[in-house]
Order: C-alpha cells, then structure tokens, then sequence
C-alpha cells in the first residue's frame, strides 16, 4: 500500500496532531521499486489526493521512505591525521576521516542517502562522546552507511514528481520505522527491528542508539498467502483471509498452521544467519521486535521465541495515547515516522542528504518541467 500521512505539530507539544491519511493500492511496484512509471504514479497520485481531502490541505512537499531490496547497510572504516599543528581534533579532521570511510566502500551503483558515526579511536584509543577538542595524531572512525539504487532512487522521486510533489527528503524507512516501533532504551541495549511486508522484509539492529545492520529480503507476506493458497487450492483472497483470520469449517486448522510456520522459518532462518554475521544471534538484550502488515499471523511469536531463542514481540506507538485509530497498525508506522523526523530537518545525516539531491536535481527538474504548462 501507498501512505501519505499529514501531520501538525503544536508548540509544547511532542507529538504530531495527525489531520489528514490516505492510502492507494500501490501498483507498478515489485519489491520495493518502480517497474511501472504511470501505475506508480497512479497510486501516489490517489493516496495524496485521500490525504489532502481529509485533512484540508493542499501538498506540494513532502518526506519520503525509501526500502525494498536496494536498500543495504554498509559499515565502513576511515582515518585522517589530525590537520592541526597543536593536534587538536576540529569538525574537518571527522569529516576527512568520515569522507575516508566513504571513499572505501564500493558504490558501483549506488548512493549513499544516510551516514552513521559508530565508534572512533584517536592514537588507537576508544574515545567515546564529542571528539572536537581533543588532541592526538591519528583519528580512526568506524561508520554505517544506508545505500540505495541510484536507478531506483531516480524512478522513484521522478514518479512523486509528476504525481505534483515536490520531495523534501529521502529517509530509509527502517530508521523512520525504528523511531515510532522502538524505545530509546531497547536501541541502546541492542534490538532487532522486523519488518514483514508484502513482497519484503526488512531486518534491522541498533545497538547505542544506532543502526549496525540494514538488510532487505525478498520474502513477505504475499509468500505465505501464495502458500496457503496453493496448500488448499483455494483463491489468493481466501488464502488471504484464512492467513488473518484462521480457516473456515471443513478445512484443517493443523494444516494452516503448518504452512505457515514452514514459511516463517525461512524467514527466521535468514534473520538468524545475518545474525550470526554480526555475531548478535542470541545475543540482543530487547530481542526481537515485528512490525508490518505481514507479521500479524498467529503464532509468529511463540515461533520466533523458539527458533531465534530472543524476547519477542510487536512494535507499538505511544504518540495516540489511549484514543483508538487504524495508524496504530503498524502497518503506517513508517508513515507516522516520516512525520516525526519532518519535525527537525537536522535530524538526520544532512551533509550527504544535501549531495543525493544535488547529484539527483537533474532528474526532479526534468519531471517538473513535464508538469509545467
């Protein structure tokens, strides 16, 4: 589905008042990039104009998510000797080391549109907190980069352009998701963040407040309807249905219980051995925490618990209280998170942010004169 979500933010107050939702079928799509320029544009042009009915209000701007298969996480490592005589550390010695960091990644392809700091070392030792100020010979920086298409990029924000939206900001959905899904305090003591789409699901871990791994498999939820649709030879809206809501008379519970764990354990397989790369398997304080419209099957958790041997369970949202809305399935968190991270411009990784749009600005011009008169 395509979300638009337009939110109001009050003086004193946190959270945003939502005053406008739409959501589209979203067609011209498949794992998470555009295959089909005019559906696309189609779907995006009817979530907006759903959005600007119910709120009032005409958008010309907005803040997009970008995930799917293209999207990967890369951590990168980098160094720079400190430029000033004395040896203290300024803001140009972090970026000539981040810069490194940057240029030793292999971006055949790709475009990096967020950066992470990890963890520094000045002289080989560990220096935790602000670096300015301090006084060495040699920094060394460890770095997490969010890449995407430059290919999937383009079609995507040219599709927003001629839907008449000007695209403010590109935000890879896991981080606007793990804003809305997840504590600062599970970030901090080490969390996985699940994702079940449609066609994808994206995993992620944070760990001091920061994402270690981005990963996006092609698996979803439409994997397991096509299952159980194929399981009892029944259409895909039955199997649909039996995935939400447990099969009808004269068809075997058992039977669906079965297909369906058979597919969430290739999917927890997979979680598990991105796991093991980074040598978390079994070992994150928060466990494990499931979003999106794919992860509301039963027994997900019970099956998770067992296989991933973590704490489990759904992501949830404080920003409603206790009022009753359809934003609080998870499956427009990522929307909701847009609308948080629009509160502050500066809140994510401006400086390489500002590159994409210069490098990527011919592509917006381009659509926006086909709209022009």
């Amino acid at each position: 589905m395509t979300r638009v979500i337009v939110g109001e933010f009050f003086k004193g107050e946190k959270n945003p008042k939502i005053i406008g939702v739409g959501e589209s079928e979203t067609l011209g799509m498949q794992h998470g990039y555009v295959v089909d320029p005019v559906e696309t544009t189609v779907s995006v042009k009817n979530a907006i104009s759903m959005a600007e009915k119910s709120s009032g209000v005409k958008i010309k701007r907005a803040f997009v998510s970008v995930g799917g298969i293209s999207l990967r996480g890369e951590t990168s490592s980098g160094s720079a000797i400190i430029s000033k005589a004395d040896g203290e550390v300024t803001s140009l010695d972090i970026n000539k080391a981040l810069q490194d960091c940057e240029d030793n990644l292999n971006l055949n392809n790709k475009k990096i549109i967020q950066t992470f700091h990890i963890s520094s070392r000045l002289d080989g030792k560990e220096v935790r907190g602000r670096l300015e100020g301090m006084r060495g010979t040699k920094l060394e920086i460890k770095a997490f980069f969010l890449t995407y298409s430059i290919q999937h990029l383009e079609d995507l924000i040219e599709v927003i352009a001629k839907a008449e939206v000007e695209t403010i900001d590109v935000i890879a959905s896991p981080i606007v998701l793990g804003q809305i899904a997840l504590s600062e305090r599970q970030k901090i003591v080490g969390v996985a963040l699940v994702n079940i789409g449609q066609e994808t699901t994206s995993l992620s871990v944070f760990e001091n407040g920061l994402p270690i791994l981005v990963h996006t498999f092609s698996i979803g939820g439409a994997d397991i309807t096509n299952d159980i649709a194929l399981g009892f030879k029944i259409p895909l809206n039955v199997a649909a249905r039996f995935k939400q809501d447990g099969v009808e008379e004269n068809f075997s519970k058992k039977k669906l219980d079965e297909i369906i764990e058979a597919r969430l354990s290739d999917i927890f397989e997979l979680i598990e051995n991105h796991l093991k790369k980074i040598k978390r398997n079994g070992l994150l304080p928060a466990g494990i925490v499931f979003t999106g419209g794919g992860a509301n099957v039963g027994g997900l958790l019970e099956l998770s618990k067992s296989v991933l041997k973590l704490p489990a369970g759904y992501g949830s949202t404080e920003i409603f209280g206790n009022s009753k809305t359809k934003l609080r399935d998870s499956a427009w968190f990522t929307s909701l998170g847009l609308v948080v991270s629009g509160r502050d411009n500066d809140s994510y990784s401006g400086n390489s942010l500002k590159n994409l749009f210069k490098d990527l600005k011919n592509t917006v011009k381009s659509s926006i004169k086909q709209l022009m008169p």
